[in-house]
């Protein structure tokens, strides 16, 4: 009779297997943290930034990489393409993971399948903005501002198909009003025609409208997060002004090449999770006027199933399209 138990001789055989790292993280290789957009940037800036954290808490160095260019989609081809998956992160966007799946008609790269989520970084609100000596001051009066232009009002973005646009579409399908998408270079150049009154509204995203709106020089009109912000407490929501359920913001999420393992995947979430929680950085994104989320990597992949839903509805009904 054979007997099921293993000789002395296999186990030992397994020894070497099982005393094996689980976690690649545990050497010295750097991991290379790649960014869609350029050196200096909000998102590039939050990347480093946090880079440095996690480096420090894991003992390990990280590298940003820049890779600009067609709204991320060179640096997600890049990362999804990547052949070391156990050192490769990428700070993916809304526009990554929510929009430019339907944005495109096609892509090098799969939003669902080429990358693993690792965890939420950060909320960058938006709020509808206008000229300080323009007539609205709640959205009451902003509706029938707009409704008295009989040829449809203009508004700006920092480009199309940025979140600043998607949520205007958002805006307009569900308010019915009659708009018109002037896009720009950057939300710099759109907000200052709306400082000057060469534009009559936006939506901008605190980071970098933050200091117009607490400056006076233009007006917040509301704000299109679920509550109001801990920076700018004075400003409702739209959906407490009569906009019920709407909701709107840029985001960024960590995540990896889809071929990650799960122990690597556990240790970038808790130092994410640590350096989004810390003192010091929670005390920086509020300066860039962003506010941290920190979560976890399957609250990550819920969030990013129902933003693509959202913004794939908006983005067909809107017709728009970027190639």
């Amino acid at each position: 009779m054979k007997s099921s138990l293993l000789s002395r001789r296999q186990v030992l055989s397994l020894l070497p297997l099982a005393a094996a790292p689980t976690l690649a993280l545990a050497d010295s290789k750097p991991v290379e943290w790649v960014v869609g957009y350029a050196p200096g940037g909000g998102s590039d800036t939050v990347a480093r930034m946090l880079a440095e954290a996690m480096g420090k808490s894991m003992g390990q160095s990280f590298i940003v990489t820049n890779k600009p260019g067609a709204g991320s989609n060179i640096a997600a081809d890049y990362v999804a393409k990547a052949r070391d998956p156990e050192h490769t992160v990428f700070t993916a966007d809304s526009a990554v993971i929510a929009a430019n799946p339907f944005l495109y008609s096609k892509l090098a790269y799969n939003a669902e399948k080429d990358f693993a989520p690792v965890g939420t970084i950060a909320r960058f609100p938006l709020v509808l903005v206008v000229n300080p000596n323009a007539q609205p001051k709640n959205l009451r009066e902003f509706m029938a501002w707009v409704r008295s232009d009989p040829k449809g009002m203009g508004y700006g973005s920092p480009g199309t198909g940025s979140p600043h646009h998607l949520a205007t579409e958002l805006f307009r399908q569900q308010t019915g009003l009659n708009l018109t998408h002037v896009p720009y270079r950057g939300a710099a150049p759109a907000i200052a025609d709306v400082i000057g009154g060469q534009l009559p509204f936006m939506f901008v995203d605190t980071s970098s409208g933050g200091s117009f709106i607490t400056s006076g020089k233009v007006r917040a009109i509301g704000v299109a997060n679920a509550g109001r912000l801990a920076t700018m407490p004075d400003i409702p929501t739209l959906a407490e002004q009569g906009l019920p359920g709407f909701e709107a913001s840029a985001w960024q999420a960590l995540v990896a090449p889809a071929g990650i393992g799960a122990a690597t995947v556990k240790t970038l979430n808790k130092h994410l999770v640590d350096a989004l929680n810390s003192t010091e950085v929670r005390a920086r994104m509020q300066v860039l006027g962003i506010e941290p989320l920190p979560g976890t990597p399957d609250e990550l992949a819920r969030f990013a199933a129902a933003e693509r839903t959202r913004w794939g509805r908006v983005v067909r009904e809107a017709n728009i399209r970027l190639d």
